[in-house]
């Protein structure tokens, strides 16, 4: 029932939440008479904190519309190029009108982003997508929140997940393809792609690993030390529950987004709180431009989606109680994962100093794995002083993380191995 009672709760807090974002606008309007009311900038300050504490945060957008590639404003539009009962597959596609710089965009690498399915939205990487896009034709797998997929579309596991990943590279093509994983991905993505090599299909020119748990006995976290001190069992009775019926996923059995992000919050709640004061404080003393910083963050970061239970249960058991993949026993529908069965694809893994998600050594555990690689063909970087937002988002990922997947990417974008698909 605790779902349930979230919902109950969220109707029960609406009319307060909306009453404190009046009183905001009220209080704070330059129009209002109110606003001359004395401690009316406190007054419109505690409003909107709370409005925010208490709002429903709704999946935020792209937002992505133009980026400069070449000295030049060129106009972006976000397309759907394949749709799954538990994912889109996006493009965001360039346009121009210079004969030139379409001929030279159309050279550009093509970069599949692989977002993370693990509890907030694939927007998360906004800032990754607008980096990439000047140099390179970028897709990005859009994970739909489970809520929202009825339950007559079946389950999804990991094993639907690692299939949903080479769907999407044979569609885009694999000849000029380079594969961006952020996080939780990096392990379906391997396995997507070592089974593609054991069967002697087409692999991407390149891996970019970044901040992911291959093997989460190096270093282990936290989030590692959570997952492997309660039995399997516990997270099946104590973290999945049933989609209210106001959901078109009514029935459906998820790991729910606010309890996730209650977890999220329960690491640095002190980190949280100060930020909170922080935003009331810089409304007090009218400086917008860190209040606005402060939503921005918040609007994302508070946006959540609900798992689909068994694929959160499958990645508990693989990846951070049993470690199949690093001990070699991982079966995916029958077929053993061998990365030693990848060849032509470089790899390139990268951590941050700091990562309390991901800890040192984890992402780099991949090239143990794919001993089929040469060593020209690899490279690892380790950020100084980076958590682990920070190696995908960012400055530090823009000017210290990004001008290395560059080169990387283009030291890598030989000639198409075989003729591209009507995709591109």
């Amino acid at each position: 029932m605790l779902y349930q009672m979230h919902e109950l709760g969220r109707a029960w807090m609406a009319p307060l939440t909306y009453w404190a974002e009046a009183n905001a606008r009220m209080f704070s309007a330059r129009d209002s008479w109110l606003s001359a009311v004395p401690g009316a900038a406190r007054l419109a300050a505690g409003n909107e904190l709370l409005y925010r504490i208490g709002k429903d945060y709704e999946k935020p957008e792209f937002g992505i519309h133009a980026v400069k590639v070449s000295g030049h404003d060129v106009p972006v539009v976000e397309k759907v190029v394949a749709e799954k009962p538990f994912c889109r597959l996006l493009r965001f596609k360039r346009y121009a009108d210079d004969v030139a710089n379409i001929k030279d965009m159309k050279s550009d690498p093509t970069v599949l982003v692989v977002a993370p399915l693990s509890g907030h939205h694939a927007t998360l990487l906004r800032d990754t997508v607008r980096t990439l896009l000047p140099d390179h034709k970028v897709y990005v797998t859009d994970w739909i929140d489970a809520r929202m997929v009825p339950k007559e579309q079946g389950t999804f596991t990991l094993d639907d997940y690692v299939g949903y990943i080479e769907d999407f590279i044979r569609l885009i093509g694999a000849g000029r393809l380079h594969v961006v994983s952020v996080c939780q991905p990096t392990v379906p993505v391997l396995a997507a792609v070592s089974l593609m090599a054991a069967r002697g299909e087409a692999t991407p020119r390149s891996l970019v690993m970044m901040g992911g748990p291959i093997d989460t006995r190096e270093s282990p976290t936290a989030v590692n030390n959570l997952a492997t001190q309660k039995p399997l069992w516990w997270f099946e009775n104590n973290v999945i529950h049933t989609v209210p019926a106001n959901y078109p996923g009514s029935g459906r059995l998820v790991y729910p987004g606010f309890l996730q992000h209650a977890g999220f919050m329960a690491m640095n709640p002190e980190r949280h709180f100060q930020s909170h004061w922080d935003f009331y404080q810089d409304l007090l003393k009218g400086d917008l431009e860190d209040a606005e910083a402060h939503r921005r963050f918040y609007d994302e970061y508070n946006a959540v989606l609900d798992m689909p239970a068994r694929y959160y249960l499958d990645t508990v058991r693989v990846a951070f109680q049993q470690h199949l993949l690093p001990r070699g026993l991982w079966d995916v529908a029958g077929e053993r994962v061998r990365p030693a069965a990848i060849h032509d694809t470089a790899l390139m893994t990268i951590e941050g100093e700091l990562d309390d998600i991901s800890g040192e050594g984890q992402t780099r555990a991949a090239h143990k794995l794919c001993t089929g690689i040469a060593d020209a063909d690899r490279q690892h970087l380790t950020v100084p002083g980076a958590g682990h937002y920070g190696i995908f988002s960012g400055r530090r990922w823009r000017e210290q993380v990004y001008p290395q997947v560059r080169d990387f990417i283009a030291a890598h974008a030989t000639p198409a191995r075989q003729e591209q698909p009507a995709l591109l």
